[in-house]
């Protein structure tokens, strides 16, 4: 299957799981020489343009994978025509997406684990449930990236 020229990751508010989703990928995917857009995005407006929670932040950085520098922002009518793939990182925010969708929007839209699992929310957890959830965001993302190939 021949690798997305870009992909938007969505979660609720765009600080935990999908700028996560984007720092893990983006990384990975240089690493393999692909030449992919990443971004980042919520469905809700909670957090616009605040920095990653402190907590992905600093287990990102433990695994070696940067988030320092992204910001969060909400979904827009637009990212349905500049993105081939969004990824939501569970049903609610796929459902979310779909209801946002364009009739004429040309992005797939598909869950970020293939298997179907929800990558779980760490926001009311603690540090352990961040590195958890890198744990599982890593696993989907190598399995992609192997697809891709």
């Amino acid at each position: 299957m021949n690798p997305p020229k870009s992909v938007l990751f969505v979660c609720l508010g765009n600080i935990c799981r999908s700028p996560s989703a984007e720092s893990v990928m983006r990384k990975l995917s240089q690493n393999q020489g692909l030449g992919i857009t990443f971004d980042s995005a919520g469905t809700a407006n909670y957090h616009t343009n605040e920095k990653p929670d402190t907590r992905a932040i600093k287990v990102g950085k433990s695994l070696g994978y940067d988030l320092s520098t992204l910001r969060a922002r909400q979904v827009s009518k637009e990212d349905f025509y500049r993105f081939d793939v969004i990824l939501a990182m569970d049903e609610n925010n796929l459902t979310n997406l779909q209801k946002l969708q364009p009739t004429d929007g040309t992005a797939r839209l598909e869950l970020f684990d293939p298997t179907g699992q929800a990558v779980a929310d760490p926001y009311y957890g603690d540090e352990s449930d961040f590195v958890a959830m890198f744990a599982h965001i890593e696993q989907v993302v190598n399995a992609r990236l192997d697809a891709w190939q």
